[in-house]
């Protein structure tokens, strides 16, 4: 029984942490208010996380175990005609993994920013199989010379840095700023969307 309320105190104390890191990073959120949302006092908080910086990471990570690639997707991906249909539909599938997660995206942007050393083997050890799949998708288009591109992976990852960094710089300009599909030209049916041959 200790240890099932000992597990619920600890999920709570997660989820606030990634709600009010999110909003605020490691600087403008204090252990006080992470304890508030999750209706517990600070002592219990410490007793679960003895540093800040802990539950820091432990958020982060919580956040980054919930990224998963849809199915559905995938198979429209394995299923593309050629590179450039591969391209758009890994764009896809990118925004619909990131879609509906406002609070890793902004966790994502605060922690490059506040973790330093420990981002990338975070990153690497959360992300590392999701872009593996997605870059057994691609690997056929760059084998048969339609995808000119050294690595896929490092598609992928630029695929994910514009989908992170899409929309905060869109909610600066929306006025003149198109969807990030028409913004990048990823359309199926685009002649010279994507630097691909035909």
């Amino acid at each position: 029984m200790a240890s099932r309320e000992s597990a619920d105190y600890r999920r709570r104390i997660v989820e606030s942490a990634a709600t009010l890191f999110s909003k605020g990073g490691y600087h403008g959120t204090s252990t006080r208010e992470i304890a508030q949302l999750a209706k517990l006092n600070e002592a219990t908080l410490f007793r679960h996380f003895p540093r800040k910086h802990e539950l820091y990471v432990a958020a982060l990570e919580s956040e980054l175990q919930n990224v998963r690639l849809r199915g559905d997707l995938l198979m429209e991906l394995a299923d593309a005609p050629d590179a450039h249909v591969a391209l758009a539909r890994t764009f896809t599938l990118i925004r619909a993994m990131l879609a509906g997660r406002s609070d890793l995206i902004r966790l994502l942007q605060f922690s490059a920013l506040e973790l330093e050393d420990e981002f990338d083997p975070l990153l690497r050890k959360h992300l590392r199989e999701l872009i593996e799949v997605i870059a057994g998708y691609l690997q056929r288009w760059v084998d048969n010379g339609q995808l000119q591109c050294s690595n896929c992976r490092e598609v992928i990852l630029t695929l994910i840095a514009i989908v992170l960094s899409y929309q905060p710089l869109s909610n600066l300009f929306s006025e003149s700023l198109p969807p990030a599909a028409i913004a990048l030209d990823l359309h199926p049916d685009a002649d010279d969307a994507l630097p691909v041959e035909r």
